[in-house]
């Protein structure tokens, strides 16, 4: 009888083993927070996004600046507040044969320096030429050089994510096709901000599904029309016009695992500040979007 109950005892600790495993894998969509609110003070950003209780971080190219030759300080101070470099956005990539080169080595030395701090995303958005108008080549030129980029971050273990973006040559829904039609989705993905797709004049959550092998990195935005230029602006969480819950709902629907970062570019009322708005955005998450922060 001892034999049979220990057997006993033995499985049913497995059991709970198991389940206490289970538990402890994170969530499919893993939530963190952008610190472009905070214009550029990093380190207050990552202090009161911790405090909101976020568990991820994207951060700018100003962190580069701050903490480029010390990316293990970096390291050392999101450790303490408990936050993953969830991406690092590395700035625009033009596609002007001038620069080219130097452009390329400036993002890959960013793709070090997001290996060095723990991070695994860099995000590029383009520039669209100026002064000029645009043409197919030009959606093939970017793929291209994306593509190049692609394969020299992975050899640094980070990989590239592109975002599109209004004002940039993937703006409306036909330009992010033509883009992506012209780069390797071996070394390129998709950061899929459902705001700007939704300005530029798509349907995010049609787009979710239908980008759905190409997204790796998710901004949860939203945005309203205002009557000053450039005719809307971007607000918290539930304020503006985005299917936000239907985009959380294509989200799940097509299996996505891996962060889907809160962005608010500024602080849209005169009275608030970035942590109120990181709260209020923390509160639309947990309580209308159903998700665990």
């Amino acid at each position: 009888m001892s034999i049979s109950l220990s057997r006993r005892s033995f499985l049913a600790g497995l059991g709970a083993a198991g389940a206490a495993a289970a538990m402890a894998e994170p969530p499919p969509i893993r939530v963190g927070y952008a610190a472009i609110t905070w214009g550029g003070d990093d380190q207050r950003a990552i202090r009161e996004i911790a405090e909101a209780g976020f568990p991820g971080i994207q951060l700018r190219n100003s962190a580069v600046e701050r903490f480029g030759r010390a990316p293990a300080e970096l390291r050392d101070l999101l450790a303490r507040q408990k936050l993953t470099l969830a991406a690092l956005s590395s700035g625009n990539l033009r596609i002007d044969p001038a620069v080219e080169k130097t452009e390329i080595a400036t993002h890959v030395a960013h793709a070090q320096f997001v290996r060095d701090v723990g991070g695994r995303y860099l995000q590029v958005i383009d520039e669209r030429p100026k002064g000029r108008p645009i043409v197919e080549a030009d959606y093939a030129r970017l793929g291209r050089l994306m593509t190049e980029l692609g394969r020299r971050t992975a050899d640094a273990g980070v990989a590239l994510v592109y975002h599109h973006h209004m004002n940039s040559l993937g703006e409306k829904p036909r330009e992010i096709d033509a883009v992506l039609d012209a780069t390797d989705p071996r070394h390129v993905g998709v950061l899929f901000d459902i705001a700007h797709y939704q300005q530029g004049g798509g349907d995010p959550v049609a787009a979710i599904r239908r980008y759905r092998d190409h997204i790796r990195v998710v901004h949860l935005k939203d945005v309203r029309a205002i009557d000053r230029a450039p005719g809307y602006e971007w607000v918290e969480l539930g304020r503006g016009r985005v299917d936000v819950k239907g985009c959380v709902t294509a989200l799940k629907e097509i299996g996505f695992r891996g962060w889907a970062i809160v962005e608010l570019d500024r602080v849209p009322e005169p009275t608030g500040s970035p942590k109120a708005s990181a709260i209020l955005n923390k509160r639309y998450v947990e309580q209308e979007l159903g998700l665990t922060v």
